[in-house]
């Protein structure tokens, strides 16, 4: 009763401390968050051209035009099986950054900055393994930097234009070897029609059974994916 009749002489509630940490993720300001949000946006953009799903989604979608079959399977279970090959074979790298990243930043072992630095380690070798010198040194060339001592310390931005490149030139080796015994086969097919007079008939709709059945019988999709992931090792 006293506190309500005396207000001078109340206790009023202490005020909250200031958040730990800086704010949301260490972002302060409001320009902080809004580079942050932008790079959330373009963050599928990046992880596509910095995994292996490049390759293996152009490799499916050729197979799809050599088989004669441009809606089947279709596009979104080409971009799902693509997506799940990807995390089957970048599972050591996330596995990776997980433990060295992740777990330490999570813990407030290491500030953000140090996190996407470690991040970035696993990820740049996993690149540059799959990446030709001929590849890195036209980017290198172009970027007008500074010679490093290896090729660790080359920057992302020579990287992943180099990675991707060399990933759908191997895409494109890989679909003309695909091609191949179909294009014989539609050959053959078409050579038949004509000596037949059927010439009205269109050869597609003949070779597609034929390409089917021999795609099948050889266990096409164990030797793709197998060879796809392969790789990769």
């Amino acid at each position: 009763m006293f506190s309500v009749f005396c207000p001078l002489f109340s206790f009023a509630a202490p005020a909250p401390p200031p958040p730990a940490g800086g704010g949301f993720l260490g972002l302060t300001t409001p320009l902080e968050l809004l580079l942050f949000l932008t790079l959330l946006s373009i963050l599928p953009a990046i992880l596509v051209m910095t995994t292996c799903f490049t390759r293996i989604v152009v490799v499916l979608s050729f197979l799809r035009q050599a088989l004669g079959t441009p809606q089947v399977p279709p596009t979104q279970v080409i971009i799902g099986l693509s997506l799940f090959i990807t995390l089957f074979v970048m599972s050591p790298v996330i596995d990776r950054i997980y433990a060295d990243a992740y777990q330490p930043y999570t813990k407030k072992e290491i500030n953000a900055e140090e996190a996407l630095n470690r991040a970035g380690v696993p990820l740049k070798e996993f690149m540059l393994k799959q990446t030709r010198e001929k590849d890195l040194a036209l980017f290198f060339k172009m970027s007008k930097s500074e010679r490093p001592a290896t090729p660790m310390d080359l920057p992302m931005r020579v990287v992943i234009p180099a990675f991707a490149i060399g990933e759908l030139k191997k895409a494109f080796e890989i679909g003309f070897l695909i091609f191949l015994p179909f294009l014989v086969i539609d050959m053959v097919v078409a050579s038949v029609l004509l000596s037949m007079g059927m010439m009205m008939l269109p050869p597609i709709m003949v070779s597609m059974p034929f390409k089917l059945l021999l795609f099948v019988l050889v266990d096409g999709w164990d030797l793709l994916i197998g060879s796809l992931v392969g790789g990769y090792r």
